[in-house]
């Protein structure tokens, strides 16, 4: 998946295969949803700017943890603390919920004032790395599409229909530190 956006924001032909060998036609989805899925910038100001209004975040849940034996992309320890993270991207006005947000932070891995900020968990990653000047790398690691119901109550709505997902990963310093999958109603940006 990597070979596609490390470069550029477009593939000849529109389509790619994703981590589960799945062949998606980015092309045929929304413009701005295709923005949001390749983006090495933060979604919440994206949203900002496209939908016009304050994008919140409400936490769902948070808690350390232990990293997973099988977690490959992030390069961390078996056993090692990290902070596992739920929130959802919402408008202010709107009410909106415009993106589900799980992420796994290696805690040891992240400067000690981004960390307190992380673990009290009031604002977005992307805006904390903004606020405290961090230079990162964001690399997409897979793109994809699914049907989960279960997430209907996390969108407000009573039927949630086709979720279209990324999963990056943000280096600081050279070292894979976040793990972030954002997911995004479909029906939504098909408006």
């Amino acid at each position: 998946m990597e070979q596609y956006f490390t470069v550029r924001g477009y593939v000849p032909g529109g389509m790619i295969v994703n981590s589960n060998r799945e062949n998606l036609d980015i092309e045929s989805m929304p413009a701005f949803l295709r923005v949001l899925l390749i983006t090495d910038g933060t979604v919440t100001k994206s949203l900002e700017a496209f939908y016009w209004e304050r994008v919140l975040i409400d936490q769902l849940g948070q808690e350390t943890v232990a990293m997973p034996a099988d977690f490959r992309w992030m390069g961390g320890l078996a056993g090692e603390p990290v902070l596992d993270r739920t929130v959802r991207l919402r408008g202010e006005s709107s009410g909106t919920v415009y993106a589900y947000a799980h992420s796994i932070l290696r805690l040891k891995a992240l400067p000690e004032p981004l960390r307190e900020d992380l673990v009290a968990g009031k604002i977005g990653i992307g805006e904390i790395l903004r606020e405290r000047g961090l230079e990162t790398y964001r690399e997409v690691l897979d793109i994809g599409r699914k049907f989960d119901e279960s997430r209907a109550a996390v969108f407000g709505v009573a039927k949630c229909g086709e979720i279209i997902y990324r999963t990056y990963r943000v280096s600081i310093r050279n070292e894979p530190t976040m793990f972030i999958t954002e997911e995004f109603p479909y029906r939504l940006y098909a408006r």
